[in-house]
């Protein structure tokens, strides 16, 4: 029987009420802004007025969602130690992220008057077709919304386990609340709730393993039950090729994603002053550093309570929390993940509106759209894409960890070739950009199935990732000259 079904009524009624006041504080925010947002560039990137501080603790927030309460742990403790890699690919990769895109990526969008990333691929490449945002408009639109998707499976899958809600209510819950203050607040409301849930999650999850190795007897007891389970107890168990293979296609597969992912790229355009990027980029990796490494020992003393196992290893932290913590603080705590699901969730769905409401309403169909027009063109975004990502989430089609990567992986090859080459090359064209955007993207959401088949083993995002900077400087040099050199041939 689900452990959680034999929770007092007393104690699920505490913990109801703690979720109820921590998302009525959220729905608060969001009013107070409403009437803030006088524009769509105030509802899109907030006039690119965010501290360092906040677009710090905004791009961090919104990136860690579900997957590092669920997700990341699950992958622990089906995994031990060696699954770590998966948390250090991720953390080198936002340093290098903030290190070379943020502070160049801040400064050539201001100058090109660029408020999406869609519209600086344009204006970089020199594109006045629409092709270029049309392409990256839709695989911005495909990946994000199953991205977002995996975050209502995560909020249906809580509140199914925590209140034995039926699954789809629990989904309906997460759409109406996220929908809710993205609707009114835009960029402003996300990066605020987004930093303040950042201090929150990072207080939860490291919290929880500090409190319960006391508790259990230690480090060392729970590495002599990860043992005991016959699962790895070090990052590296030997010096085999095969083993060397699968840190490097774990590491690669997650790092390389974050050149590509729109959500946080444009928490680096909306800093108000580029000479303080890089106290957010210290501030930021110390956060990502901190809470990975927490969640890698809750994954760890899942392992060391449960010998048994679980039905569902996303759960454990739920299983966790429910088992050993008082309701207070388990109440807490599970606040703590549906914020994290909901912080994913709305910065995936404010990128996917600003794409709507710039890239293919303003771009293609009304070019001389007033402000006020923009902004309410995003409102109606917002609650399109929720309605598509809740009817995705609906049939449960994946896991959580493997949704997130998919997504990942394909925003990851579809733009970060295209975003590393605009800022460090002359020598591309919008030719080459559409080509690479394309294979990227399509080799990404192929992969898994030509690596089933296979059984090569090679995370999506590396041959992705690989052919879309081919495809960019191979199309670009034959179309240097003569855009339609390739038509005639």
């Amino acid at each position: 029987m689900n452990i959680f079904l034999s929770m007092t009524s007393s104690h699920m009624a505490l913990e109801l009420t703690t979720l109820c006041v921590y998302f009525a504080v959220l729905i608060l925010v969001a009013c107070l802004s409403y009437k803030k947002q006088q524009s769509g560039a105030d509802f899109i990137l907030g006039e690119r007025s965010a501290n360092f501080w906040l677009t710090a603790l905004s791009a961090q927030a919104s990136d860690m969602g579900s997957w590092l309460f669920l997700g990341y742990p699950a992958l622990i403790f089906g995994g031990g130690v060696f699954a770590a890699w998966a948390a250090i690919g991720l953390t080198a990769g936002m340093f290098f992220n903030w290190h070379f895109i943020a502070p160049r990526l801040r400064k050539i969008t201001e100058q090109l008057g660029s408020l999406t990333l869609n519209a600086y691929f344009e204006a970089r490449c020199k594109d006045t077709t629409g092709s270029l945002r049309l392409i990256s408009g839709l695989m911005s639109v495909l990946f994000f919304t199953i991205y977002i998707s995996s975050g209502l499976i995560a909020t249906g899958v809580l509140l199914e386990s925590l209140f034995d809600l039926n699954y789809h209510v629990g989904i309906s819950f997460g759409l109406l609340l996220v929908v809710g203050y993205v609707f009114m607040g835009g960029y402003r409301t996300v990066a605020w709730i987004d930093l303040f849930q950042g201090f929150f999650l990072l207080g939860v999850i490291v919290c929880i393993p500090l409190y319960l190795l006391n508790q259990i007897g230690g480090i060392d007891f729970v590495m002599q039950q990860v043992a005991v389970k016959n699962l790895t107890t070090t990052l590296l168990p030997d010096y085999s090729k095969t083993t060397l293979w699968k840190i490097l296609m774990t590491a690669a597969g997650w790092g390389l994603g974050y050149f590509g992912q729109p959500h946080i790229l444009t928490k680096f355009m909306g800093i108000q002053k580029t000479s303080e990027m890089w106290k957010a980029k210290y501030l930021g990796i110390s956060w990502l550093i901190v809470t990975l490494s927490a969640a890698t020992f809750v994954g760890l003393i899942g392992i060391a309570l449960f010998q048994e196992g679980l039905a569902d290893p996303q759960q454990v932290i739920l299983s966790i929390v429910q088992s050993t913590l008082a309701p207070l603080f388990a109440g807490l705590t599970f606040c703590a993940i549906l914020a994290a699901t909901t912080n994913v969730m709305a910065a995936h769905i404010l990128i996917v509106a600003s794409n709507l409401s710039e890239d293919f309403y303003k771009r293609l169909f009304h070019k001389n759209a007033s402000s006020q027009e923009i902004l309410w063109v995003s409102r109606l975004s917002v609650i399109l894409v929720g309605l598509a990502s809740a009817a995705i989430a609906y049939f449960k089609p994946s896991t959580i960890y493997h949704l997130v990567l998919y997504a990942w992986s394909g925003l990851g090859a579809s733009f970060g070739p295209l975003v590393l080459l605009s800022l460090y090359s002359k020598n591309i064209n919008a030719q080459g950009a559409f080509a690479g955007i394309f294979a990227g993207g399509l080799t990404t959401a192929l992969w898994p199935y030509i690596d089933q088949r296979y059984s090569l083993d090679i995370a999506p995002i590396i041959p992705g990732f690989l052919f879309g900077l081919l495809a960019i400087q191979i199309i670009s040099k034959l179309t240097r000259k003569n855009p339609l050199a390739l038509l005639k041939a």
